[in-house]
């Protein structure tokens, strides 16, 4: 039984997932001018930089003058990455809207490998985390679920194990709004069954709880875990436009990107979800995007253009015809 949406919302990463995956430096001033474009095509969440320790991450290095740049946009949330204390320290600094987020990993030997702890040492740190934002006076919007579906180190993970990771976030949201849970296929693991089973899962024990979904398309199977997604009512997604990205601690998951934001637009769309978004202009910003990182990106929606475009064009040949 299909319950599909009838609108996405989706949180575009390619400037901070998607940059921080290239071998190369990409330039402060090409950061933010993919940033200023993307906010033209009618998205309304784009995360914009992670606020990380630059050894790890080199290009993430200059997270705050890339916020500092930023002409924003009326309407158009630009957010950071937040991973730990220092972190939001230094995003509390900058004009980025500050929203923090919760996580686990529901692999545990991934989360030792990413993080270098364990499952309760992560807990007490979300909690700490958690202690630390309401100070400040912030509230988590999200938790996110690394590795959901599958893990590079233990293999497939049981949608019991992804369940309990949530059940023990939401225990650390307790007595605060209700949150968005996202899941994450952090290497591109899942298919659209896996999918299918675990958001069922989540839908069976707490019905009215919001979820997105993080999706890689490392296996070619990104759009179609999308789709098993949004047949669940699954209506928000994490995406990057023309495929930037990939996870940088996940070994070959990396070579691969997430799922591409102007093929789940066009997907979307034709189905008659809206997401809001100008996709000609997004296929725009997919050719910047290529133009910054020197190299062809995996979006096969921004090479062949748009169903709509064509259709447009062979519309105007039948009337020019007549």
């Amino acid at each position: 039984m299909s319950d599909f949406p009838k609108s996405v919302s989706i949180c575009e990463e390619g400037p901070r997932e998607g940059f921080q995956s290239e071998p190369k430096m990409v330039p402060t001033a090409d950061k933010i001018r993919l940033i200023e474009a993307l906010a033209e095509t009618g998205v309304q969440e784009i995360n914009c930089v992670s606020f990380v320790n630059p050894k790890r991450v080199p290009q993430m290095a200059d997270a705050e003058a890339v916020a500092a740049g930023i002409r924003k946009r009326p309407g158009v949330h630009y957010t950071g990455t937040i991973l730990n204390a220092a972190g939001f320290e230094r995003a509390r600094k900058t004009p980025l809207d500050c929203l923090p987020l919760l996580f686990l990993s529901a692999s545990e030997t991934f989360g030792i490998r990413n993080s270098n702890k364990n499952r309760t040492e992560a807990l007490a740190e979300q909690q700490e985390l958690l202690s630390l934002y309401q100070a400040a006076g912030f509230t988590p919007r999200d938790g996110y679920v690394f590795t959901a579906f599958g893990c590079a180190y233990e293999s497939d993970i049981a949608p019991s194990t992804a369940v309990h990771a949530v059940s023990e976030l939401l225990e650390l949201f307790k007595g605060l709004p209700v949150p968005r849970i996202v899941l994450c296929d952090t290497v591109g693991w899942a298919h659209p069954l896996s999918v299918e089973r675990l958001v069922g899962s989540l839908r069976e024990r707490w019905p009215e709880l919001r979820l997105g979904l993080h999706l890689h398309d490392t296996r070619g199977l990104g759009i179609a875990n999308a789709m098993a997604g949004l047949r669940l009512g699954v209506d928000h997604f994490d995406s990057s436009c023309g495929g930037l990205g990939g996870c940088p601690f996940a070994g070959n998951a990396a070579a691969a990107g997430n799922i591409a934001t102007e093929e789940l637009v066009q997907m979307c769309e034709e189905m008659g979800i809206s997401t809001g978004i100008d996709l000609e202009r997004l296929i725009e910003c997919v050719a910047l995007a290529e133009e910054i990182v020197g190299h062809s990106l995996p979006s096969k929606v921004a090479h062949a253009g748009s169903i709509a475009a064509r259709r447009k064009r062979n519309a105007q040949i039948a009337l020019s015809a007549d």
